[in-house]
């Protein structure tokens, strides 16, 4: 796999700087400190008009370092992302940055739940190694890779050194399009290079079971709010009320965030009517309405959160809980409450810019602060969750 070319950009250029910033807008809830891939996003409208910046005291600098600096210089690309970064860093928001572009296409896959690869798990070991754990029935097992794989080279490209998130760069790719690794395995005399072809791999969102201690009651864990969430969510909700569910249990822990579309969508399933949240900006307001007709508003619910229920977990949570629809059990949430726009630039970086707040339906401040659980649970260890058996316990109260 041949990774993306990196662009040319130069600083000298006065152009550069619009030409950088050539984009399609997309309006986010973001999380994570740093930029995450945890967003609600929506559509914006195209800017008409693009300023244009005097770039003379950086085309200077920039002169001054190529002409007198000793060492190697860094590459065009690498200034130009460097000094995109530091403007946006003197905002000194947390929440406004700048993303390079296969960071961003990683957040792009999550979403959507979907992407190109081999179907294998990549664990990395404590001394640095990478092992592959091949998917049942995936192109990596039928191409011949085994468990426990030693993963060597990407495309005669070595992984010694590289993090995960950059292994997995290499590793995936179009669909369609063929890779190759090098493989060392336990037994064999040299190392192996087998060729995978590519194939769309689904990542789902939810996961769904009735309780063994209790099959009366539906688990749902909602780990993301992407693309398919949704429609993840209603198939599992009929499956459980086909197996008997009377109840449900909505898990957001751990839960990030994700699209603005889909936790509307998802709040929806449990609510008859009503707001689901209110985004303010400066100079305007936009309230965003409960939809269509819910899979789930009729079942007993519960919703488990902790520290890790951010952005559009919060807005589900805080929508169910206002509407006196379901109790929050649990830890306090994140607290991710402002709004970013995201500006997908032309070399496929991103530029994220706070430029609004939203509250729940009764108009609480998320940002900061989080949404404050009905039934405080501390979580347990391991093989211990005393919020579950909180929110059966709740069910089963007089």
């Amino acid at each position: 796999m041949n990774e993306p070319s990196q662009p040319t950009y130069s600083w000298r250029s006065r152009e550069m700087l619009s030409g950088l910033f050539m984009f399609t807008a997309l309006l986010v809830l973001a999380f994570a400190a740093g930029f995450g891939a945890h967003w609600l996003l929506t559509r914006a409208p195209l800017p008409t008009n693009q300023p244009q910046a005097s770039m003379t005291l950086i085309s200077d600098a920039q002169r001054l370092l190529h002409d007198n600096f000793l060492g190697s210089q860094p590459d065009e690309a690498t200034q130009t992302y460097g000094a995109v970064r530091g403007l946006v860093q003197t905002y000194q928001d947390p929440y406004t940055v700048f993303i390079e572009p296969q960071p961003r296409a990683r957040e792009r896959d999550q979403l959507r739940g979907r992407f190109g690869g081999i179907g294998a798990t990549i664990n990395v070991s404590t001394t640095g190694q990478i092992f592959l754990v091949p998917m049942p029935g995936r192109p990596a097992e039928r191409a011949g890779i085994q468990a426990n794989d030693e993963l060597l080279a990407v495309d005669g490209k070595s992984v010694s050194g590289k993090n995960r998130d950059e292994v997995v760069d290499m590793v995936r790719g179009e669909v369609g399009s063929k890779v190759t690794v090098r493989i060392g395995r336990a037994g064999a005399a040299a190392p192996l290079d087998i060729v995978v072809t590519r194939e769309e791999i689904e990542n789902p969102s939810v996961e769904w079971r009735l309780l063994e201690n209790d099959p009366r009651t539906g688990y749902v864990a909602l780990h993301i709010f992407g693309e398919r969430s949704a429609q993840e969510l209603k198939e599992a909700i009929k499956d459980l009320r086909r197996q008997g569910a009377q109840r449900l249990i909505l898990d957001l822990r751990h839960n990030p965030g994700g699209l603005l579309e889909t936790a509307v969508d998802v709040a929806s399933q449990f609510l008859a009517s009503g707001r689901v949240l209110t985004e303010q900006r400066a100079d305007s307001q936009k309230d965003y309405d409960v939809r269509g007709d819910g899979v789930a508003r009729d079942l007993p619910l519960v919703v488990l959160t902790d520290e890790g229920t951010a952005s559009a977990a919060e807005i589900v949570a805080g929508a169910l809980q206002d509407a006196k629809r379901a109790p929050i059990i649990g830890g306090k949430t994140f607290g991710k409450g402002s709004v970013q726009l995201v500006f997908d630039l032309r070399d496929g970086s991103s530029l994220h810019v706070t430029t609004a707040r939203w509250f729940t339906p009764a108009h609480q401040q998320i940002d900061g602060k989080g949404l404050t659980p009905d039934v405080p649970v501390a979580a347990g260890g391991d093989g211990d969750d005393p919020v579950l058996a909180a929110a059966l316990a709740w069910f089963d109260k007089p």
